[in-house]
């Protein structure tokens, strides 16, 4: 693809993203898309061949926009995702959109290709790293677990947005972790886990697990 393609290409997708934020996919029109991103219909029906196509595309993007500050491993790495996400999820246009298409995505998407599965894939790897690593209790039911952070992540999301705008998200993640660590973690390791805004974004200060 020619570079002028990619970026018409991006601007679609990041004007697409802010418009389903602020107006969900019902409430979203072609032409409002394009408005925004300053591109011609035709442009548009060149990259997407409709308004669904653009939600898969951003549903589909969204593991991949959120990328730890920090390297880490294991159990580490999936508190690391969801402490990115909870602080991206402040600002980040593809993220809001694709909290605020969650509601709609049996229109666009199937179910083996909707967030929730892609989110319970990434947590079900780091996982699976974690009980390598010697980091989970015996009997861990990693499918199981993984699926239980996206709804708990989910459910914190939606509660957080109605209470304070998102503002306190952050900490609503860490208060999760709090609570269920203990029920997963091997001796010791949960004493290990570090939590703070430079987990999810840099220059921030540290803080260990909460006793």
């Amino acid at each position: 693809m020619q570079e002028r393609a990619r970026r018409t290409r991006a601007k679609l997708i990041r004007a697409a993203a802010e418009v389903f934020a602020e107006s969900g996919f019902a409430g979203a029109s072609v032409s409002r898309i394009t408005d925004r991103a300053g591109v011609t219909l035709g442009s548009m029906y060149f990259h997407f061949k409709n308004k669904e196509a653009l939600a898969r595309e951003i549903v589909r993007s969204q593991p991949d926009i959120v990328s730890p500050p920090l390297a880490a491993k294991g159990l580490q790495r999936l508190i690391d995702i969801t402490l990115t996400w909870s602080y991206q999820m402040l600002d980040e246009p593809l993220l809001l959109a694709g909290a605020r298409l969650v509601t709609d995505q049996e229109l666009f998407i199937s179910a083996e290709e909707n967030s929730h599965q892609q989110w319970a894939e990434v947590a079900a790897l780091a996982l699976t790293e974690a009980k390598d690593m010697g980091q989970l209790r015996d009997g861990v039911d990693i499918p199981a677990f993984a699926r239980m952070v996206v709804s708990a992540c989910t459910g914190a999301q939606m509660h957080a947005q109605m209470e304070s705008g998102r503002r306190d998200l952050p900490q609503r993640v860490e208060e999760i972790w709090y609570c269920v660590l203990p029920a997963i973690a091997g001796p010791g390791t949960a004493e290990l886990m570090v939590f703070g805004e430079t987990r999810g974004r840099p220059a921030a200060g540290l803080k260990k697990r909460k006793p």
